[in-house]
């Protein structure tokens, strides 16, 4: 096909960074940022809470890439409190930015981020001149994986046939690739071409040389929402296993943990006393949210291992911005994980697998520091190879360019 067939892109999306945050919003303003460097046009319609003012000026753009974007805020519904407001919310949302795309000029391809396409998809069956190619990504598919309660399941059960009727009714699916392929696989016909592109990451993540390990204490780094999804809770339980076992280590959890969740000297003292003299509760550091990525990116870099014990993700930016950073991992192998860790450079676990973290976790205190940088320098050049945003950007215009093939 010809180059002309993507000359223009409407990106249709649930938020994007800065102004909503999230692994899809962030994906969102990359992969905008990247087709316009590629020279591709593309016009962005994205979630503003309602009750909030639009924009003015979007943020995080330069002036030469500003000259191919335009963006369409559009209000996403209130929260409700009746079971399934998210998904009646989601459709009425995907109403609005439809009738705020119906005005613009007419696009080449609809790139759609999660239920954000959903009113444009129905309306492509029956109006012949909307019947645009499309392609939809929803990146982790949670709701298709393990959960964590019954409550979550039940949750994920509502969620299914709507996510199964927009896959089907959208030309490409984008997956992340690992277990996400198959899972995304399933509900589709063989009209719909399912094709793997991981998310990227910038070459601004990337370090050079490894600061070299000095010292005998490893050090840890948990980056996440106080979640049940994120496994922080088996994660809290192994550390105090390791405390009372003796070993010494550092951790640092960077993100929005309550207080009255977070272990101290009080609740460790309870669970170990005779061994929390040997393990200093500083060791212990809790961060809060960090907003500066230069912050983060500092932890990280003076860090050893990322540790990522979640019962279900989509493909974790975190963990990319931890092995540009040049830590070693330890995570769950669920969704698209497994493309980015292997032994080469960390340790993959059954979600919700408190024994098989505590050995990750011993596995990494014990290992010697040789090992360990060859695990680090795997991850830098891990992404190098395959995960840096210019390459993710020409992949998925090349996969547009497949739609008919």
């Amino acid at each position: 096909m010809q180059q002309a067939f993507i000359k223009k892109i409407a990106l249709l999306t649930d938020g994007i960074y800065p102004y909503i945050m999230g692994g899809m919003q962030k994906h969102s303003y990359y992969l905008a940022k990247y087709l316009v460097r590629a020279g591709v046009k593309v016009d962005v319609y994205h979630a503003i809470p309602e009750g909030q003012p639009f924009p003015e000026q979007p943020e995080g753009f330069s002036t030469e890439e500003l000259k191919n974007l335009q963006f369409f805020p559009v209000h996403f519904p209130k929260p409700g409190k009746i079971p399934g407001h998210y998904i009646r919310n989601s459709y009425l949302y995907s109403k609005r930015v439809y009738e705020k795309f119906l005005k613009q000029e007419p696009v080449d391809f609809v790139y759609i981020q999660g239920f954000s396409g959903w009113y444009f998809l129905g309306k492509r069956l029956k109006v012949e001149k909307f019947n645009i190619p499309t392609g939809i990504n929803f990146h982790g598919v949670e709701m298709f994986q393990k959960a964590p309660s019954l409550r979550v399941n039940l949750e994920h059960l509502m969620l299914r046939p709507w996510i199964k009727w927009n896959l089907r009714h959208s030309d490409i699916i984008f997956s992340l690739g690992g277990k996400l392929t198959d899972i995304q696989k399933k509900p589709v016909t063989p009209l719909n071409k399912v094709i793997e592109i991981p998310i990227g990451i910038t070459n601004e993540w990337l370090i050079n040389n490894i600061p070299s390990h000095t010292g005998n204490i490893r050090k840890f780094v948990f980056i996440g929402r106080y979640e049940r999804r994120k496994g922080i809770e088996e994660l809290h339980s192994v550390i105090k296993q390791l405390i009372k076992e003796n070993y010494n280590f550092q951790f640092h959890f960077i993100g929005p943990v309550p207080q009255s969740k977070r272990l101290n000297s009080n609740n460790l003292l309870a669970f170990s006393p005779n061994n929390l003299l040997a393990f200093s509760p500083n060791n212990l550091m809790y961060h809060g949210s960090i907003q500066d990525e230069k912050k983060i990116q500092k932890i990280l870099q003076q860090s050893d291992v990322l540790v990522c014990p979640s019962w279900s993700e989509g493909m974790p930016t975190v963990i990319l911005e931890a092995m540009a950073s040049g830590c070693a991992i330890i995570a769950s192998d669920v969704g698209a994980v497994s493309e980015q860790v292997s032994p080469e450079n960390g340790i993959l676990i059954e979600p919700g697998n408190k024994y098989q973290l505590k050995q990750a976790l011993e596995k990494m205190i014990q290992l010697d520091n040789g090992n360990l940088m060859k695990m680090k320098r795997n991850s830098i050049q891990k992404i190098k190879d395959k995960f840096l945003w210019e390459n993710v950007a020409e992949q998925t215009i090349e996969a547009i360019r497949s739609v008919g093939q």
